[in-house]
């Protein structure tokens, strides 16, 4: 069985909609990230970066969500979550999403994760990234609304990986001090995504546990 490793309020949120939409069989562990869960000896021998999500498999662990992401599109085909047999559509998929991860998700992390680029003591450099981030994020979700999201879904007609991956990412943006208002497919988007009976289950394990 699939086990996924997550925190609540975190981008492995994308992972946990897709195991739910796809029907897999999967449990969950949650890690508490205020208890530095993620950093001790048994989760590090899971998933050494010390990060989630994380996907126990059969043949391994995998980590890095447009990775997971894929693999649940391709190990439950008949859910129709990526388009398998169109090999530019599928690296087209796979595009949002890498640029969700290394783009969007590292915009974000600079008001929260300051010590991972500067010294932890350098108050002033901390101050200065997080006085960036409703400017970089800002930019980052006007791409996404102007060039990116075809409508009604990311991709287009068929809900994909990519949606949960959005409407997680989308889910931080009045933390980050941007109106969702600025991106009306964006927050249309997380509206429909939040009433979907799979994002509904998922959300609710969340906060119930």
């Amino acid at each position: 069985m699939l086990k996924l490793f997550y925190s609540p309020n975190s981008c492995a949120l994308a992972s946990h909609i897709a195991l739910q939409e796809a029907g897999a069989s999967y449990e969950t562990v949650r890690l508490d990230f205020r208890a530095n869960e993620q950093r001790k000896p048994e989760y590090l021998a899971i998933n050494p970066k010390g990060r989630v999500p994380a996907l126990a498999t059969d043949r391994g662990v995998l980590t890095e969500t447009p990775a997971i992401l894929a693999f649940i599109a391709q190990s439950f085909p008949q859910a129709r979550l990526a388009p398998l047999d169109d090999a530019f559509a599928f690296a087209r998929l796979q595009a949002f999403n890498s640029y969700l991860c290394a783009t969007v998700h590292v915009a974000h992390a600079h008001r929260l994760r300051g010590p991972r680029w500067v010294d932890a003591g350098d108050a002033a450099a901390i101050a200065a990234m997080q006085k960036k981030v409703p400017q970089s994020v800002g930019e980052c979700f006007e791409l996404i609304e102007r060039e990116m999201f075809a409508g009604p879904w990311v991709m287009g007609d068929g809900y994909t990986i990519c949606d949960p991956y959005l409407f997680t990412v989308s889910r931080w943006l009045e933390g980050d001090g941007v109106d969702p208002a600025r991106f009306p497919k964006v927050r249309d988007h997380r509206q429909r995504m939040a009433e979907r009976p799979a994002v509904k289950a998922v959300l609710e394990e969340e906060r119930s546990e």
